[in-house]
């Protein structure tokens, strides 16, 4: 079966949440310690991190998530065309070519810039309305992401080629219960493949740097890790629109498109929730089910071995779109109004 086009599952005029992958060729270790030829490139990842930071400072579009490995990173958006449509035409211009900048400094950063260079955007009405298109487009942030990259890789490498092993792969998240599901399975990431065995020592991932940054405002001793930039540019976590996270809620300090939550909890009950999961991954270290855990999988409708299954499996569960099977199969793609797939076993997880 042709694999459906991604302008029929999510688009940059509408907001949607979004999980993204994308690897590196032949799924070699290009971010990490490479058996191949012993060298490391953990470097790459604090490339991953820095261009992560300057493209959340400039698109409309939320981070939310983000894990970063040695062979592939994962991404958990959220495109808001609504916090664009709040930008007037020389924000508009001025975010783009930041983006793609017209000059350079000297140490080979973005110059803010002239008057003349806006001007070459907003007063032209249709390559205006196109750019404020592609800055809530999340397939505009994957291909400025992976072009930069891979082309830094590439230089230091001396090599041609590809670097990423094809086109990224897309989710769409169309509840609570796949927004969460996925969320822990983007933070558990360094976890689960046993190169971590803590959040806070889970380097280059939004779990480490937002747990950090909650022991930091709750006055806790820090372990030697520290939070870094990138935090500033997250998504807040916690969704509460009975109190006045109505509307676009744009961010004012220009390290973040807005400051909306996505997901109905406090950071403590979400960080308890990941602790929990993570030690159910390691036999030896197995946990008592956190008292939070509790209310959230009742208002979701599961149980403990499903939402575990749900956090380990999640790439394999869902593949074009993911949520509880209901609200799939009472979704249609955007224009010519396919139904989705559920595979089986998230069927069962539900049915059990």
């Amino acid at each position: 079966m042709a694999r459906l086009a991604r302008v029929e599952v999510f688009s940059s005029d509408e907001i949607a949440i979004v999980h993204v992958l994308n690897r590196t060729v032949r799924r070699c270790f290009l971010m990490g310690n490479d058996p191949l030829t012993g060298k490391n490139f953990d470097h790459r990842k604090v490339w991953m991190e820095e261009e992560l930071q300057h493209l959340a400072a400039h698109f409309g579009i939320d981070l939310l998530c983000y894990a970063i490995l040695s062979n592939h990173f994962h991404l958990v958006l959220r495109s808001r065309p609504d916090v664009v449509a709040a930008w007037d035409d020389a924000e508009v211009a001025r975010r783009w070519l930041m983006l793609c900048p017209k000059r350079k400094t000297a140490d080979n950063r973005p110059e803010e810039p002239s008057e003349s260079e806006l001007d070459t955007i907003r007063r032209d009405p249709a390559r205006l309305q196109e750019i404020r298109s592609r800055l809530s487009d999340i397939s505009w942030w994957m291909r400025l992401l992976s072009q930069k990259i891979g082309r830094m890789a590439n230089q230091e490498d001396g090599e041609v080629g590809k670097f990423w092993q094809a086109r990224y792969r897309a989710v769409r998240l169309l509840d609570e219960t796949a927004i969460l599901a996925c969320a822990a399975y983007v933070d558990l990431n360094p976890i689960r493949a046993a190169m971590a065995e803590t959040i806070e020592t889970s380097d280059y991932t939004s779990a480490q740097q937002r747990a950090l940054e909650f022991q930091q405002s709750s006055s806790k001793p820090l372990p030697p890790q520290t939070v870094k930039p990138i935090a500033r540019s997250l998504c807040p976590l916690s969704l509460d629109e009975s109190h006045g996270e109505l509307g676009a809620c744009v961010h004012a300090a220009g390290t973040r498109a807005s400051d909306k939550g996505f997901l109905p909890m406090s950071m403590a009950d979400y960080l308890a929730l990941l602790d929990w999961t993570a030690r159910l991954m390691r036999s030896d270290k197995p946990g008592s089910t956190p008292d939070c855990a509790k209310p959230i999988f009742e208002r979701l409708g599961i149980d403990a071995g499903a939402w575990c299954e749900l956090t380990k499996n999640f790439g394999r569960l869902f593949s074009t779109v993911a949520g509880t099977p209901n609200v799939i199969d009472s979704t249609r793609s955007r224009t010519r109004g396919q139904r989705y797939h559920v595979r089986s076993r998230a069927r069962q997880l539900w049915a059990a």
